[in-house]
């Protein structure tokens, strides 16, 4: 898996580190691919489409789940 050095606002790595904490997650690692991942599925089925790139990405994103809220 590649390897990305990250600068974030501080107000972000706190977040994260309480979530962590509470036990959201097993560590910080986990926790940024995580909420990376869920932001660049929400962005996907709500953002600009780019039909060439990262086809059929969208099918495994969030939507139609029961528990979801759609803004």
């Amino acid at each position: 898996m590649p390897k990305v050095d990250l600068t974030i606002p501080e107000h972000l790595e706190m977040r994260i580190t309480q979530l962590v904490e509470q036990g959201e997650f097993l560590n910080r690692e986990e926790a940024i691919e995580d909420l990376l991942s869920t932001g660049l599925k929400a962005y996907k089925t709500s953002g600009p489409m780019d039909d060439d790139e990262d086809a059929g990405y969208e099918d495994d994103g969030m939507m139609g789940h029961e528990d979801e809220y759609v803004f």
